[in-house]
């Protein structure tokens, strides 16, 4: 069995609006930036997202790689576990922003970042799905 995912990688079309947003907004801390080993030129950099999990992302100038798809064997979305009370505390920054967002159940906020990357906010804890344990 694995120990578990060391970072989810996404594209982006602009580092300083993507750490804006994640380490801005969503009050993710920016904890590492160095030039991509596997394109010159590009960035890879991440966010903590608490117990050691990190979001991961690329730009890839020069690819023009087109707006965010959704397709089969893609990203659909991200969900990221936060407790109730930083969940209010983000749906309220979301709101400021004018973020349009769709509340689900009183527990998920699904938006969009950035480049149109699907994220959701939840606030079950890991390993609970709609307040059951999953698995």
């Amino acid at each position: 069995s694995a120990r578990g995912v060391h970072h989810v990688a996404l594209i982006c079309s602009d580092v300083q609006r993507t750490v804006d947003f994640y380490d801005g907004l969503l009050e993710f801390p920016l904890i590492e930036m160095f030039e991509n080993r596997d394109y010159l030129g590009s960035t890879h950099f991440f966010f903590d997202i608490g117990l050691g999990n990190t979001i991961a992302f690329f730009d890839l100038p020069g690819l023009d790689l087109g707006p965010y798809a959704e397709v089969l064997g893609g990203h659909h979305h991200l969900a990221i576990s936060v407790r109730f009370d930083r969940w209010e505390h983000l749906k309220a920054k979301l709101d400021a922003a004018g973020v349009e967002y769709a509340h689900v159940d009183g527990s998920s906020l699904y938006f969009n970042g950035p480049d149109g990357e699907r994220l959701e906010l939840i606030s079950d804890a890991l390993g609970e799905m709609y307040g059951k344990p999953v698995g």
